[in-house]
């Protein structure tokens, strides 16, 4: 299995100097993608994206801008995922115990947002060197991952296959699927199963993993199928080995016992009916919410061919500033998804300073700004619009 360790920043900028010292650039990555409205078909988009080259000057100014941003800042990381997590769980508290429907919606829409930064932190947990911050993955997982029943081994060992140069957009990518070149009816699809993600979560941890710890070929199904935070059906996750899997087991021990105690507490009537419910409905707000933000975190215009890195940067999404809106539909960094396509090993808390290092090193005419958009809407109608005309 693929170690979920992340590249080291300094490994990753050298890396890539030395892929564009050892290539050459047959034509502008610009000139190949330059013709890329809405009015295309998507399919002539798609085709244009696999020709597209690497832009050496913007790889080299992503690898020689950014050396001193790799360290994560525990500061940060601590006080902003306590803090969103505080907030997230006042909220849900607030919301089961307020007799005011007002005051009800108010506290879930608060806790809604809240525990979804807080839930960010996943990505996070996935990205950084462990040494570097002593005791966060276990803070995650005792705080939001295993209450949540979202623990991060969901997320380790899968996340990374996303990044590898090889898999991004290919049927190997467990978080990629060709949305763009699909019918118009997968979109509300696609939102509408992370609907069922806390009932469907309960189940696994509740039922599923103690019976296949006694059933060997329910075990495997549930290992390979059951166990990832995948958008790819035909994706199979492979047994975890070493430390990952030793995170797996205890992580996956919590949300079991987690989980039978809480429906446990709801039959007997410790938990009142109403409480839970009102629990299932914020996360499963959550899921609604992190569903609707993958769906604009690329364009997804590949087939399923391999694409240079730049043509991944450009199948990817920015949203940065001066809009307000996309730190919280796209928080924890993630409003700069498509920079961090470059810059995996970089916290997110330094991702903004990497963007404004490079916008205004960058010429106006380098494929690091073709990555950029406005918002959420445009993203969206962009997306379905695509779906119509290749779908009709």
């Amino acid at each position: 299995m693929i170690s979920p360790r992340p590249v080291p920043i300094w490994d990753f900028t050298e890396q890539l100097t030395k892929h564009f010292e050892m290539s050459e650039m047959a034509f502008s990555p610009l000139d190949a993608v330059k013709d890329s409205t809405i009015g295309d078909d998507v399919a002539e988009r798609a085709a244009r994206l696999k020709r597209v080259p690497d832009d050496k000057a913007m790889l080299r100014a992503v690898a020689e801008l950014t050396r001193d941003l790799g360290a994560p800042n525990p500061r940060i990381f601590w006080s902003d995922f306590l803090a969103s997590a505080f907030l997230g769980y006042a909220g849900l508290a607030i919301a089961i115990l307020a007799t005011s429907l007002w005051l009800q919606i108010v506290a879930g829409v608060i806790s809604v947002l809240a525990l979804y930064r807080a839930g960010g932190f996943i990505h996070e947990v996935t990205h950084i060197k462990h040494s570097a911050l002593p005791g966060f993955r276990f803070g995650f997982n005792a705080v939001i991952g295993v209450p949540l029943l979202v623990p991060s081994y969901m997320y380790e060992g899968i996340h990374n296959l996303h990044h590898a140069r090889t898999r991004y957009g290919t049927d190997q990518d467990p978080e990629y699927l060709p949305l763009a070149l699909m019918k118009p009816w997968t979109l509300p699809v696609f939102i509408l199963v992370s609907l069922l993600a806390p009932i469907a979560l309960l189940f696994r941890n509740a039922v599923l993993a103690p019976l296949s710890l006694i059933i060997p070929p329910l075990r495997k199904l549930v290992v390979e199928r059951y166990s990832g935070l995948v958008i790819n059906p035909a994706f199979r996750r492979r047994p975890a080995e070493g430390e990952a899997r030793r995170n797996w087991i205890w992580q996956e021990t919590a949300a079991s016992i987690w989980s039978i105690i809480l429906l446990t507490s709801v039959f007997t009537g410790i938990i009142r009916l109403n409480a839970f419910l009102i629990f299932l409905a914020i996360v499963a707000c959550v899921a609604v919410l992190n569903q609707i933000r993958t769906l604009v975190a690329h364009l997804w215009e590949n087939d399923g061919e391999p694409l240079s890195v730049t043509a991944q940067f450009l199948d990817s999404v920015n949203v940065p500033p001066p809009g307000l809106l996309a730190s919280i539909w796209a928080p924890v960094g993630l409003r700069y998804h498509a920079l961090h396509h470059l810059l995996p090993s970089v916290p997110y808390h330094a991702l903004g300073e990497a963007h404004r290092r490079l916008t205004a090193q960058l010429v106006p005419d380098s494929a690091y700004h073709r990555a950029n958009y406005d918002g959420l809407p445009g993203l969206a109608y962009r997306l379905a619009k695509s779906t119509m005309i290749r779908g009709a």
